[in-house]
């Protein structure tokens, strides 16, 4: 009774248009309030538990922070050049370098939708005008920007680890090599098209200018190293990475790149001043803005987005603990589990049920608000089964990676759709062919354990465990 309760709420809400985090805490509430025996001082204790208690939640704050300095400044750009220069000269070149523009973003911002907007807002009329169809170019993006959230670090790789209490470390080794894996993937369908197709190719600026654009980039680049340096070495858990990440793109921004803040517009280095001087001045002119910063306008701007951001993804996260609260507390997974493993069902098989019901689940929800509602459900039975925790977290990953470009919330669409000014079904039918790749991939990552497993294996026999 209460668990037809609970989800009869729910998606009763949902189906009225109440915005997910709401119907998530609304059904869960009622249901503790007229079907339940819990108490109700549990729902503000499980609130409070799920800001207070999950430690590693406390990093997404910080990731949110440190991409939107780096979607606000110019860092998007120089990586977008860098990446140009690297294999812009390939048979559809301007394309891959987009793919690998969205790769290197990844792994400094953690979120799909910045990914998005941040380099397709640049490159999707740049490859238009070097004359690739706009669906084309429309199509690549939405589906690199899924990369987003499977590159580490990421923000849904953070929150499964909370919903499960495995190390957010080793799923951001696991995710890599998988994250890599799709990027060139994608790079090499997209050169065989190119091939087919005819379309151009950039000349071949030479490694003086490959140099120059990597060292431009370094900045943004940098942040790359230190944040999964520093996990991967053991100095930093993920949460203290991305305060140092958060700080970090801050400098950068504003006193290196100087985007932004009170010293937008003024050179780092002077035309005929050797490296030594521009050095002590920029040191001289950082102490002197560094307290005019945070009150600059602009910076004001992205601490205020990203408070935003974070309410917003924290709400949604708070509900949905409260909502598997309820489902622990009815004892609902452990009575699913339970029942699964007394059906005989080869893990194998249990994986394809798990794919099927997230890719479902991926339509009509926040991929946050998926791993909260539905890993407490696969997560029992999963272990049941055999099937490892870290493998299944980027299974469950690449599954919300493809719900990021389904209809009809799947929000890189919406993020394309804006940067296009085209219709959603426009978007979608770009985005389609691109779609049969990654679905082509999760079966090889369902399938193949070691792809996710491989690295953080191999680190834990380097650190003798």
């Amino acid at each position: 009774m209460t668990t037809a309760a609970l989800f009869i709420l729910l998606f009763f809400c949902i189906a009225t248009g109440m915005p997910i985090a709401i119907a998530l805490g609304l059904s869960s509430i009622t249901t503790i309030l007229f079907f339940s025996n819990d108490s109700l001082a549990s729902i503000a204790l499980k609130l409070l538990e799920s800001v207070s208690e999950h430690y590693t939640l406390l990093a997404i704050p910080f990731f949110i922070l440190s991409s939107q300095f780096l979607s606000t400044g110019g860092v998007a750009k120089r990586l977008i050049n860098f990446a140009l220069d690297c294999v812009g000269h390939v048979k559809g070149g301007l394309a891959m370098g987009s793919v690998l523009a969205c790769m290197l973003f990844a792994a400094v911002s953690g979120s799909s939708p910045a990914t998005v907007a941040a380099i397709g807002s640049i490159v999707i009329a740049g490859m238009v005008r070097s004359g690739y169809p706009e669906s084309f170019a429309a199509g690549v993006i939405c589906n690199a920007g899924t990369l987003g959230i499977l590159i580490p670090p990421s923000i849904v790789m953070l929150v499964y680890a909370a919903a499960t209490q495995e190390s957010a470390a080793r799923l951001f080794m696991a995710g890599l090599i998988p994250g890599l894996s799709l990027g060139l993937l994608l790079m090499l369908a997209i050169y065989i098209v190119a091939r087919i197709k005819n379309y151009p190719a950039l000349p071949w600026p030479g490694f003086r200018q490959v140099f120059s654009s990597g060292f431009t980039a370094l900045g943004g680049l940098m942040l790359v190293i230190i944040v999964l340096g520093s996990i991967y070495g053991g100095i930093c858990s993920p949460t203290e990475a991305a305060a140092v990440s958060a700080v970090y793109a801050y400098l950068v921004a504003v006193f290196i790149y100087r985007d932004m803040g009170p010293l937008k517009g003024v050179p780092l280095r002077r035309k005929g001043e050797n490296i030594f001087a521009a050095l002590a001045r920029g040191v001289w002119q950082t102490a002197l803005a560094l307290p005019r910063s945070w009150v600059h306008p602009e910076v004001r701007h992205v601490l205020l987005d990203a408070a935003k951001v974070s309410i917003m993804l924290l709400f949604i996260i708070g509900n949905a603990m409260l909502f598997a609260h309820v489902l622990t507390t009815e004892r609902i997974p452990h009575a699913i589990a339970e029942t699964i493993v007394s059906w005989g069902l080869p893990a194998w098989g249990f994986l394809i049920v798990v794919n099927i019901l997230l890719l479902a689940a991926g339509n009509f929800m926040e991929p946050s608000a998926i791993t909260m509602i539905m890993i407490p459900i696969i997560f029992p039975i999963a272990v049941a089964l055999g099937i490892d925790p870290i493998h299944l977290g980027v299974m469950c990953v690449v599954n919300m990676e493809i719900g990021m470009i389904t209809p009809p919330v799947g929000l890189n669409l919406f993020v394309t759709a804006g940067i296009t000014k085209r219709s959603l079904t426009w978007v979608v039918r770009a985005a389609f062919p691109w779609l049969l790749i990654l679905l082509g991939f999760l079966i090889v990552v369902t399938y193949v354990p070691q792809i996710s497993l491989w690295l953080p294996e191999y680190i834990d026999s380097l650190k003798g465990y």
